[in-house]
């Protein structure tokens, strides 16, 4: 595995649904890049998703990552719900549909890639690259409004 990278990922939309974005701040020693981007009718969780798998989906070969994220939805799903739900046919414990299923399993078939290790972080409390990632995915909905 290459060198350990750090990824803090984040999702936005505005209305729930509506338009939305996601942003990525990936550092790797002592470089850093940025990712950012949009949908014009998507939900929060959604773009949570959808920035943890851009972010893995940046890296061109296998890595170790610590992966922070504000959203326990995220983090939860992959490291307590998802065995369950692959285990019960992509249902949940109620037997129904997982929602979500077609990002959660592309967040799978990433992370399957890489060794993560998943970090919660509260929201908008000072973490720098958090709230980097916070305007990066807001910048993605932004873009999307001015077209």
């Amino acid at each position: 595995m290459a060198g350990k990278v750090v990824l803090y990922t984040d999702g936005a939309c505005k209305g729930n649904p509506g338009p939305g974005g996601w942003g990525v701040v990936l550092r790797y020693g002592d470089t850093r890049k940025t990712l950012h981007g949009g949908e014009p009718q998507t939900t929060n969780n959604r773009m949570e998703l959808m920035a943890a798998i851009k972010g893995l989906e940046a890296l061109n070969r296998p890595c170790e990552i610590e992966l922070y994220t504000d959203s326990q939805y995220v983090r939860k799903g992959i490291t307590e719900w998802m065995a369950g739900w692959k285990r019960n046919g992509w249902k949940t414990s109620a037997k129904k549909p997982v929602k979500n299923e077609d990002l959660w399993q592309e967040l799978d078939s990433q992370v399957a890639r890489h060794a993560v290790n998943w970090h919660w972080v509260k929201g908008h409390s000072g973490i720098p690259d958090n709230e980097l990632a916070d305007e990066l995915a807001n910048r993605g909905v932004e873009e999307l409004a001015n077209g």
